[in-house]
């Protein structure tokens, strides 16, 4: 899929691991400040170990360098993330349409203290379905599931 700054384009092990899993860490650090840098920063790892190889991953680029993606497994939106840089400029829109359209409909969960994240997927349409008091980790940062179908 192509928009007028940007191409989506299938994962590519070989050359992906590396920049998305800084664009990732870049992204995080401003919009999970409450995680922490240091759980962040051993996070990356499992991003580039577990996560991307097993996710089915989409990567926006502008002149060939990744700006964003997305991680799908199956339905579910494991992750996604713009480079700060381009934040605000319809890549994560983009890329979320993109997904809708491969999907049929889409799910996630998103920290309820990540306010950005929050009022963009409900500008988007997503619905809210449950709330959890903790994170994968058991840490005590409360998640929303939320929900969007076409």
């Amino acid at each position: 899929m192509e928009t007028q700054t940007h191409l989506i384009r299938p994962f590519d092990a070989a050359t992906d691991i590396e920049p998305l899993s800084a664009l990732w860490l870049e992204a995080s650090l401003i919009a999970h400040p409450f995680i922490g840098a240091p759980k962040l920063q051993t996070q990356r790892r499992l991003i580039e170990e577990v996560y991307l190889p097993k996710a089915e991953t989409w990567v926006a680029c502008a002149q060939d360098a990744p700006i964003g993606f997305i991680s799908l497994l199956d339905h579910f939106i494991g992750g996604l993330f713009v480079a700060p840089a381009w934040q605000g400029q319809g890549v994560g829109r983009a890329l979320i349409a993109d997904a809708l359209a491969r999907k049929g409909r889409l799910r996630l969960e998103v920290y309820l203290a990540n306010d950005q994240a929050m009022r963009f997927y409900r500008a988007l349409g997503f619905t809210e379905v449950s709330r959890r008091a903790q994170d994968d980790s058991g840490d005590p940062f409360p998640n929303a599931t939320l929900q969007l179908t076409r």
